[in-house]
């Protein structure tokens, strides 16, 4: 008998999606992410402006990740015209990924992800229960919302970080004050890794999972690097970011409004899990204790383990963006002006970590500095693929558990991999 699962409307995530499944009995015809947001247009409104324009444009593609969005923006504009910036603008840089990360972790873990562990229908439920758990997320939140403003001018859309490097540095009295909240984060961080530890066992259906990330070059994070690094079956391979469209591959499907990508013909991951997985190596501290604590195998096969692997990193990024405010304190930080930027005609790509994974910006500039064509590649999209994998796996495992059972077993596996459905819908005509 053949029947449809289907999940319309996908809570607890940014944007609009769903799930449908296909079953012949107890056998999986089909199993499906549909994507339903409209195409992502902002490519095509910078074309023809001005370099000055560009990052302040396309950090409109996402308001959660607009850090990355922005700052990525301008250091792939940066390799075009051969701009190198200040070690204290790489600094500053690193400490604005760090507060956007830390901000969509909590977010995520706390308010997104959490109630599907104790089965409860949002956080304004939850929050009846496990008042303080709540009252936690938020406060890590709002944490990475203030070392955004502090750093980038605002706590969305960061004004403060142009081209060449920032418009203003923070002042020590600023810094004093984040200071003051990250002494507290140390102490959320490390009580979120013993409420996650002690969360039921979520593992649904495990199945074979490339992973793909920023190669670290030196401590673990997300800003720095130029290779990215996947990890198949054991193997691991590194690519040059120039060459970013040899493992992006986008393809239209049927189904869904946004494209999937492959690396040689396979699927893969990218996010919290998959920079554990390349990275954990750099890891120091109580991030490494974290790991052993949350009973972190790694590289795992388990989707769900992607929330593990965001507490882990959130408990890295107070502790290293500690570390940052307190040598800045130490060095007496310098109020200093931009890098001077030459407009040149040329081809530039940047790739970081935005908190879910991989973010590719790619232009080309004309001789006087105006955008001839840019390419935005986002996580969620380069994630499309491997999240119907792992839905497929869990189908194979779950269908004879009933449709409640399984539709639950979709919406925990699409919520672990943390989408921001709303922008990874990608229409782009190339040459």
């Amino acid at each position: 008998m053949t029947r449809t699962v289907r999940i319309d409307h996908l809570a607890r995530v940014e944007g609009h999606g769903g799930v449908t499944v296909e079953l012949d009995g107890n056998d999986v015809r089909s199993v499906r992410f549909d994507i339903f947001e409209g195409a992502r247009l902002l490519e095509g409104l910078v074309k023809g402006r001005t370099y000055q324009d560009v990052s302040s444009v396309l950090s409109r593609i996402c308001a959660i990740c607009s850090v990355a969005h922005a700052v990525t923006s301008l250091k792939a504009t940066e390799s075009a015209f051969g701009v190198e910036v200040s070690p204290q603008t790489r600094v500053l840089r690193d400490l604005l990924f760090l507060g956007e990360s830390i901000e969509s972790h909590a977010l995520h873990l706390f308010l997104l992800a959490l109630p599907d562990y104790l089965k409860y229908p949002s956080a304004i439920a939850m929050a009846a229960d496990h008042r303080e758990a709540v009252q936690l997320g938020l406060r890590l939140k709002k944490l990475g919302n203030a070392i955004q403003e502090t750093v980038g001018g605002r706590a969305v859309h960061p004004v403060n970080a142009v081209p060449g490097g920032f418009g203003r540095a923070p002042d020590t009295e600023q810094l004093i004050e984040l200071r003051r909240g990250l002494l507290q984060a140390v102490t959320d961080a490390e009580t979120t890794i013993g409420i996650f530890a002690g969360l039921p066992s979520a593992e649904f259906r495990r199945t074979d999972t490339a992973f793909a990330a920023l190669r670290a070059p030196s401590e673990y994070g997300y800003y720095d690097g130029d290779e990215i690094e996947f990890l198949t079956s054991g193997e691991t391979a590194a690519y040059p970011c120039s060459r970013y469209r040899e493992f992006t591959n986008e393809r239209a499907v049927a189904h869904s409004h946004a494209k999937h990508s492959m690396h040689k013909g396979r699927p893969y991951m990218v996010g919290a899990l998959a920079r554990l997985s390349l990275n954990a190596g750099k890891l120091s501290g109580r991030a490494t204790r974290a790991v052993h604590l949350l009973g972190l195998e790694l590289p795992s096969c388990n989707p769900m383990d992607n929330n593990k692997a965001q507490a882990v990193e959130l408990v890295s990024d107070v502790e290293r963006t500690l570390g940052i405010v307190e040598s800045l304190l130490d060095a007496d930080i310098a109020d200093e002006t931009p890098v001077p930027v030459v407009p040149r005609a040329g081809t530039g790509t940047a790739v970081t970590e935005a908190p879910r994974g991989l973010l590719i910006h790619s232009y080309t500039y004309d001789e006087e500095g105006r955008i001839v064509t840019a390419d935005v590649i986002t996580p969620t999209a380069l994630n499309a693929a491997s999240v119907e994998a792992h839905l497929r796996a869990a189908a194979l495992g779950a269908a004879p558990d009933g449709d409640e059972a399984l539709s639950r077993a979709m919406e925990m596996i699409v919520r672990a991999y943390d989408p921001c459905i709303s922008c990874s819908v990608h229409l782009i005509r190339r040459a």
